[in-house]
């Protein structure tokens, strides 16, 4: 995964709450697991219609174009525990989400493919809302090792993160990657292992 220290970028407003992961990803595009190629179907029933894009819908609009800063309300991310939904979403270039809850699996799973989900008080959240529709291209920064968020509108904002998924995003690794760190100690751990029930029999 890509290491993540900092990010400045334009935010996508997203204004809506319980967003599940069936609209994240619909059912239909979950027959592959290779978890690139998904970020083209992201949001898909709300993207397309007829097969061609809204222009109307906040991710269609070109102000909003690579934008890597999800803006969204509350319970993101409920529904099935579909870790595709991360995968469309890190696909389609985001790499950080803001909300004021996100459903438990969701948010769980999001660390594993390397996005950063931020929980911010609600009204900080439709202060940020504010600023968006006041702003064309409104962007944020986000400080992952000092664990804020802020604009240039004087918004400064710290958010909690577990120490070991903040490790794991900063260095770029998953679950795996961290374990493999270890690599020599489990292989003598195993081979001492195996010495000691040899000699036992």
């Amino acid at each position: 995964m890509q290491a993540f220290t900092e990010m400045k970028g334009k935010v996508i407003p997203l204004d809506a709450i319980n967003v599940d992961t069936d609209a994240i990803l619909p059912k239909q595009f979950l027959k592959r697991i290779e978890r690139t190629g998904f970020g083209e179907f992201l949001f898909y029933d709300w993207r397309y219609e007829n097969g061609k894009l809204k222009g109307e819908f906040v991710l269609n609009q070109e102000i909003y174009r690579d934008a890597p800063i999800l803006l969204t309300g509350r319970n993101f991310g409920c529904g099935s525990s579909r870790e595709h939904a991360p995968w469309a979403l890190t696909d389609f270039g985001i790499r950080v989400i803001i909300a004021p809850s996100f459903a438990d699996i969701f948010f769980n799973n999001c660390f594993k493919n390397g996005l950063l989900p931020i929980v911010l008080e609600e009204r900080k959240v439709k202060y940020c809302f504010q600023n968006s529709k006041k702003t064309p291209g409104y962007r944020m920064k986000v400080d992952l090792v000092n664990q804020t968020v802020s604009d240039d509108s004087g918004l400064i904002s710290h958010f909690t993160v577990d120490p070991y998924r903040k490790e794991l995003l900063l260095k770029g690794l998953d679950e795996i990657d961290s374990a493999l760190e270890y690599k020599e100690v489990i292989d003598s751990f195993e081979k001492n292992h195996i010495i000691h029930y040899s000699l036992k029999s």
